[in-house]
């Protein structure tokens, strides 16, 4: 069943993926990633009303059902809201600035991260296909790097591509996160606080960073793939929270899969942005998922 679950979440992540591009594509960033929490919160907020204000409802406990949480638990949901943050500024930064076909693969590396980062925390070991798994992803990288340079893009002097490596690393921190959060808090919980704590943050970044400059930096305009994006990621998070926090549901094999997104998004930059170069980057691409694959079966 999380299994499924996963691939319903890739799914809708790639809608995610391809409705960011075309929101911040020539728009100013911090407005839209504002709106995105703000509408998050919002599409969130029915679950909230509904489980605090008239018992009975919803089911308790039940998937659509948000408890009551303590002190410590609010702080644990707050740290899981910075690390989402950082990660989503980065990379909202380097998706505007950066093709579709680039910024997709280099954030398929994520399972990888959160693959090590699991064997480093919790004790994992990789086994034959999992070590292979991972040296395609590095392959696959590298090769990237030089699809890239046909776009005058190179990795090691573009600030973009430091922004979009990073919000990787941080969204595997992110993952690595998640699985100690569903062990102990309710999903939807984290989903509602973290996304509520995030639209606070973004508010104050708006107020005193971006409008009191927002004439001489890039203009903010209204797109309705603004909402999209939060409808997307809302339903992308709550499948993968629930995914996650249904017993023998594995991170390392949930966020794999969940990568798969980049066959959404790589198809999106394809048929919506008419990004070039493309058959050296299905080369790239089919590399990771190949990798994928390994990884799949070196976790089974």
């Amino acid at each position: 069943m999380w299994i499924v679950l996963t691939f319903v979440s890739a799914f809708f992540l790639g809608c995610y993926d391809i409705s960011k591009k075309e929101s911040v594509n020539g728009n100013a960033v911090v407005p839209v990633l504002f709106l995105n929490t703000l509408f998050c919160t919002l599409l969130l907020s029915p679950l909230f009303i509904f489980s605090r204000y008239f018992p009975g409802t919803l089911s308790e406990p039940g998937i659509y059902y948000i408890p009551d949480v303590d002190f410590e638990t609010h702080i644990y949901i707050f740290v899981k809201s910075i690390i989402v943050l950082s990660s989503w500024l980065f990379g909202y930064f380097a998706v505007k600035h950066l093709p579709l076909t680039i910024t997709s693969p280099i954030n398929a590396a994520r399972p990888v991260m959160t693959l090590v980062g699991a064997l480093l925390i919790f004790g994992e070991r990789l086994n034959l296909y999992q070590t292979i798994g991972v040296l395609l992803t590095i392959v696959s990288f590298s090769l990237l790097s030089v699809s890239g340079k046909k776009e005058g893009i190179r990795f090691t002097h573009n600030k973009w591509i430091f922004f979009i490596v990073l919000a990787a690393v941080l969204g595997a921190l992110s993952g690595l996160y998640d699985k100690y959060l569903m062990q102990r808090f309710s999903f939807t919980a984290v989903q509602f606080w973290y996304n509520l704590y995030q639209c606070l943050f973004m508010g104050i970044i708006v107020l005193l960073l971006w409008y009191p400059k927002r004439k001489v930096n890039t203009p903010f305009s209204w797109k309705w793939s603004i909402l999209l994006v939060s409808l997307f990621l809302t339903v992308a998070d709550f499948v993968y929270f629930y995914a996650l926090s249904l017993p023998g549901a594995m991170i390392s094999i949930v966020s794999m899969v969940r990568r798969s997104s980049v066959l959404v998004s790589f198809a999106g930059g394809v048929l919506f942005f008419r990004e070039k170069n493309l058959k050296g980057k299905i080369i790239d691409l089919s590399l990771i998922v190949l990798a994928m694959i390994f990884l799949y079966l070196g976790t089974k």
